[in-house]
């Protein structure tokens, strides 16, 4: 039951149960999840190594090796889970104990990962990293009253309502969503879903000396890099498909025109900070090449110049470039300097972002397609919604 509690001074108060609706709770079994991963990757070779979880939650602090890399890391990985916890309970009214629930969740989801790290060989156990996720759920947790003080959570309410359509929640998420896709190293450049060469190794594995092992066809038949045309084709799609989804739930011209430019800055600043992760500083703008140059300011003048289409072609937009980009991508084959990335981050120390990058560049544009769906299906309610909207809010003498 919500906390009957008095209520801070600068609270939400949100008029009808409609406004209780926060993209934090769409966000947090996501993050659960790529948590998760994160912390049990590569998920092989579980075995009883006869260490006690006594051993770990008594060792002595700080451990004999530990670095200042993760301590910030640990502390990172767990703030945004903390915040979205408090975040979603005090939309709900939970405004004095939702932080101290969401430590509570954030504590109890690593001490379980810590446990289960003592039966995989690769993963090690660690009491500090416990202590060090617990905090940075704390400080994520109280982070929502605070900006409940300084009322940001109320003025983001209020650029919500103007920016969004009331239904927008899904798109909001997945476009915060759309930059950390990007962290993970592309074969191109803003390109993502790229997963049948990954799928088809897991079948081969998984059919292996079995009836079915001749069964399996051969998807990754492409050995040629993807043609300049091609490339120009995966960079323009790959920052469209995000301005299209975003048109599809604003209607102002204007925001729209904001919302484009947000996203090409994103789309750059994001690649860029992943080439500096994944080559070094020196090579962080490396990957911004001339055909790649041509493709963003094509996709720029396309974006500013639908900026006045209705909803509906931009959903319409959204699903065929949606197909076209991932088929595209995933006809071509990655490029060595990909692989060489992708080995940097599943072996090296970028290992903790791993699952969370890997996880939302492959399945980022298959949730966007879902999601299209999805509000498809809901398209006749929504109608309805929006019209009993615009007569409530017409003058009497116009009804």
């Amino acid at each position: 039951m919500p906390d009957s509690s008095p209520v801070p001074s600068h609270p939400p108060a949100p008029a009808s149960s409609g406004e209780h609706r926060t993209i934090a709770w769409p966000l947090v079994p996501v993050y659960m999840a790529l948590i998760v991963f994160a912390s049990l990757f590569p998920f092989t070779g579980w075995r009883t190594q006869g260490i006690s979880p006594a051993e770990f939650l008594l060792a002595r602090i700080p451990p004999p090796y530990w670095t200042w890399f993760d301590v910030w890391i640990n502390v990172a990985g767990y703030a945004p889970l903390g915040l979205l916890l408090s975040l979603g309970w005090w939309r709900h009214g939970w405004f004095r104990t939702g932080w101290f629930w969401a430590l509570c969740v954030g504590s109890l989801l690593s001490l379980s990962m810590e446990f289960l790290q003592i039966f995989l060989p690769l993963r090690v156990s660690s009491n500090m990293d416990w202590l060090l996720n617990s905090i940075g759920t704390l400080l994520g947790a109280l982070m929502v009253p605070l900006l409940a003080w300084m009322g940001i959570l109320r003025r983001w309410r209020d650029v919500r309502a103007r920016w969004f359509d009331a239904d927008a929640r899904g798109a909001i998420v997945l476009l915060m969503l759309w930059p950390l896709a990007l962290l993970f190293p592309a074969a191109q450049p803003f390109g993502l879903g790229q997963v049948f060469d990954r799928l088809e190794m897991w079948l081969v594995d998984m059919l292996e000396n079995s009836a079915f092992e001749h069964w399996m066809p051969n998807f990754m038949q492409a050995t040629e890099p993807l043609s300049p045309i091609g490339q120009l084709m995966a960079v323009l799609l790959g920052l469209l498909i995000p301005c299209w989804l975003a048109f599809s739930v604003m209607g102002s011209v204007t925001r729209r025109m904001i919302m484009v430019a947000l996203v090409v800055l994103a789309g750059i600043g994001f690649s860029a900070l992943s080439s500096s992760l994944s080559y070094g500083p020196a090579y962080a703008w490396d990957w911004l090449d001339q055909t790649t140059r041509l493709g963003i300011a094509l996709a720029v003048s396309l974006a500013l110049l639908q900026v006045g289409l209705p909803r509906r072609y931009c959903v319409l937009l959204l699903l065929m470039g949606l197909m076209i980009d991932v088929n595209l991508l995933n006809q071509s084959p990655p490029n060595p300097y990909y692989a060489d990335a992708l080995q940097s981050w599943e072996q090296g120390r970028f290992i903790r972002f791993f699952g969370l990058g890997q996880w939302l560049s492959w399945l980022w544009p298959f949730a966007v397609i879902a999601y299209v769906l999805l509000r498809l299906g809901r398209l006749p309610a929504v109608v309805a919604a929006r019209r009993r909207q615009r007569v409530t809010a017409s003058p009497p003498e116009q009804r």
